[in-house]
């Protein structure tokens, strides 16, 4: 299989599983090393799509979404619904492509695709749409005596032009559903995708211009030089999702021009059993693991199970349900996404062949370079 699965015996040990990544927004892994390694954005990657793209083309880019904000133009509610219904008249229409860039950078089937992905932002683009009107209304506040007859009222206003990084594990899911908050709240944004997901980074700056307003939103692609660039500028607020140590390389550079940002970052999602009540119940706690642990893009998510914590007098019929359950539950491969690349297949592969790590391995751990 193009994602190694294996169960390590001894309690308290996690499990030896793909690799996590990060939302936001996308978007942990197993540890900080390998968050690190996972994360594209402004670290070393695979291939670095617009590495050599010239500053004077990114300033002239960003000055454009400057312009375009402080001429008024995304201020209107009518123009953030517009930019709503050409997302979602985009989704619509490359639905198709949409899924065949997620297979193709990660292996996804179409209906996982649709469910954590364009599905998803489906739904929070008509949200949006529908409750836009209440978002950007003025909010009557209380005065104190004092200053009769005067009246008050809290006016939500756009803060400007927004850089949005996104990740690799739900590379459209993590880049457009910051964007949806973005423009709702009539900014105009940069859109960087992360580099680690090529295919689904391409259908976004070929198809972004064509159903937005190109002057308002822009993707900008890119490796860990362009984001750095990038990071140069002056921003109004700044949207991360990655890993911990890559958020304090972009604190750092927002500190030059005290630019507001907010990270979506990795954690560790421990499961507990404390009780083993019933054999019904017991199968539909082990499926339910199964399912947090696997299902979204093969564990390389950051609210993938990281590992389980049990009585030691349930570990063994736990194990053998969990090995039984997951024999039912991957019996398709072709169905699960793959590793995100051959470099953390091979760290990977490297990890499940370690000596202390395979004395303990009590089911899985093949591996299938090919099928990636």
């Amino acid at each position: 299989m193009g994602a190694p699965v294996a169960i390590n015996g001894p309690i308290g040990e996690r499990a030896i599983t793909c690799s996590h990544s990060q939302w936001s927004t996308g978007a942990a892994e197993q540890s900080e090393r390998v968050r690190a390694e996972s994360m594209g954005s402004m670290v070393a990657s695979v291939e670095e799509i617009g590495a050599a793209a010239a500053p004077q083309a990114v300033e002239r880019r960003l000055g454009e979404l400057r312009a375009t904000f402080e001429s008024g133009r995304t201020r209107p509610l009518s123009w953030r619904q517009s930019q709503l219904r050409g997302l979602l008249r985009l989704l619509a229409d490359k639905e198709e492509e949409a899924f065949r860039a997620l297979h193709d950078d990660l292996g996804k089937h179409r209906a996982e695709a649709y469910r954590d992905e364009v599905g998803v932002l489906t739904k929070s683009a008509n949200a949006a749409l529908r409750e836009i009107g209440k978002w950007a209304a003025p909010e009557k506040v209380w005065v104190p005596l004092v200053a009769f007859p005067a009246s008050a009222q809290v006016v939500p206003e756009p803060l400007g032009v927004v850089l949005i990084f996104s990740c690799w594990n739900f590379p459209l899911g993590l880049s457009l559903e910051p964007l949806i908050g973005a423009i709702a709240a009539g900014n105009a944004v940069a859109l960087k995708p992360s580099e680690l997901a090529p295919a689904t980074a391409r259908f976004l700056e070929e198809n972004i211009g064509e159903y937005l307003d190109a002057t308002a939103v822009k993707v900008i692609q890119g490796g860990p030089a362009v984001g750095e660039q990038l990071m140069e500028h002056r921003w109004d607020k700044v949207l991360f999702t990655g890993c911990p140590r890559v958020a304090r390389v972009v604190m750092a550079a927002a500190v030059k021009h005290l630019t507001p940002v907010a990270l979506e970052l990795g954690g560790k999602c421990p499961c507990i059993f404390d009780a083993v009540a019933g054999r019904r119940n017991l199968q539909t706690s082990v499926n339910r693991v199964i399912f947090a642990k696997w299902s979204s893009c093969a564990g390389q998510a950051c609210i993938a199970i990281d590992y389980v914590l049990v009585e030691e007098r349930f570990a063994p019929t736990l194990i053998k349900l969990l090995k039984s359950t997951l024999k039912r539950f991957i019996a398709d491969s072709d169905q699960m996404a793959r590793i995100v690349n051959g470099r953390h297949f091979q760290r990977l592969s490297n990890l499940l062949k370690d000596p202390a790590v395979a004395a303990s391995i009590l089911h899985g751990g093949g591996l299938d370079a090919k099928n990636l």
